[in-house]
């Protein structure tokens, strides 16, 4: 059977890869992934909990793991000789993984790659020699690699490939009453941004329902997360009255989002997830002293959300570092949800500008294509 080696270090890109594999019957694929690859029918040699790193102090604590699921995986590569390898972002570790496999004459897809537009650009013509082809996921990414030298094409964002459920529906699923504004509580897919987040975020919750009493909210617990950060969230939620919800691997949290009217989120994907859905999102961003001291060295974009950065201005509120206390997420949330109608066109100019013809699964299957049945 044809085989094919994957590589998703994180819950997005696990989900992302899973949907390419759905739309690829008679390939077995094999390497690194999470709960939605495994749901599909991928071998996980590495699973991408064990993995899992946020910033530069916490990737250099895994790098022992790291390190191993590298060997690992080029040694699978070595003795199974897949027709093709899918890298999605986890862009050191991807990038790590390419002079190995082209030495062995696999051709590679970086789908997503490193975001060059924000910080370390040199990267881009680096990396352009090393892989095979790129998917960007990012309308104005295309140009950028091109100019680099990428054999590139535009597939676009993994994050709105979805089947929402109407409002009635999510909010009957989250056990929701159907009058009460909501706030989707999401806190991100790693165990120390989640550590860091959670429970200044359920704070502030609590102060802004102090002064809206039948205002609800869920923490939406990604299925990326290991059992002991899982339950940590449930209990930190139960303290502050608030029910968690495990969200499906493959879904994600994108179906379950138009229950809500706001979505208090980590920075990533999620952000760019809850604004196409319809749902504006209010930012927090905080990483380690170390991490954040290095970004306001090399990182050159003036925004942390998604959003924010597709529309080329501070549209949704973004909370960064300092910044991430109970007081400002409270004022934020107020915010938002008073000009909520406001927020909307601005999500739906979002929507319109990620629209593409197929689906972005279907888009990378058909790159794949060729190597998969030559």
């Amino acid at each position: 059977m044809t085989e094919l080696l994957i590589v998703a270090g994180e819950a997005s890109g696990d989900r992302a890869v899973a949907h390419v594999l759905a739309r690829l019957p008679g390939v077995r694929a094999f390497g690194m992934g999470g709960p939605a690859a495994r749901r599909v029918g991928a071998e996980l040699l590495c699973d991408l909990r064990q993995t899992t790193a946020m910033g530069f102090a916490d990737v250099a604590f895994r790098l022992p793991s790291l390190a191993l699921a590298r060997s690992k995986l080029l040694r699978a590569a070595k003795e199974r000789r897949p027709r093709a390898a899918l890298l999605f972002n986890y862009s050191e570790f991807n990038a790590s993984l390419l002079d190995g496999l082209r030495k062995q004459g696999i051709p590679t897809l970086f789908y997503s790659p490193p975001q060059v537009w924000a910080w370390r650009s040199g990267r881009a013509r680096e990396l352009a020699d090393r892989a095979t082809r790129f998917a960007v996921i990012l309308p104005f990414e295309k140009a950028l690699w091109e100019d680099a030298g990428a054999d590139v094409e535009y597939v676009g964002h993994p994050g709105v490939e979805t089947e929402y459920l109407s409002r009635i529906e999510a909010r009957d699923r989250l056990m929701m009453t159907a009058a009460a504004d909501a706030i989707a509580i999401l806190p991100g897919s790693r165990p120390e941004e989640v550590e860091r987040l959670l429970p200044v975020m359920l704070e502030g919750f609590a102060e802004l329902r102090a002064d809206r009493a039948s205002i609800d909210a869920r923490v939406l617990v990604a299925s990326s997360l290991d059992s002991r950060t899982v339950g940590m969230m449930r209990q930190l939620a139960a303290e502050y009255e608030v029910e968690a919800h495990d969200v499906d691997p493959l879904a994600g949290i994108s179906p379950l989002l138009p229950a809500f009217d706001v979505a208090l989120t980590a920075s990533g994907t999620a952000t760019l997830e809850a604004a196409v859905a319809g749902v504006a999102p209010v930012v927090a961003h905080r990483v380690g002293a170390a991490t954040g001291a290095l970004a306001r060295l090399f990182i050159r974009t003036p925004h942390i959300a998604l959003p924010n950065i597709l529309l080329e201005r501070r549209i949704f509120p973004e909370l960064v570092q300092g910044n991430v206390t109970a007081k400002r997420i409270r004022e934020a949330l107020e915010e938002t949800l008073d000009g909520r109608e406001r927020f909307r066109g601005y999500c739906t100019d979002l929507a319109d500008m990620l629209k593409t013809k197929d689906a972005p699964s279907v888009n990378v299957a058909r790159m794949l294509d060729p190597w998969l049945h030559r």
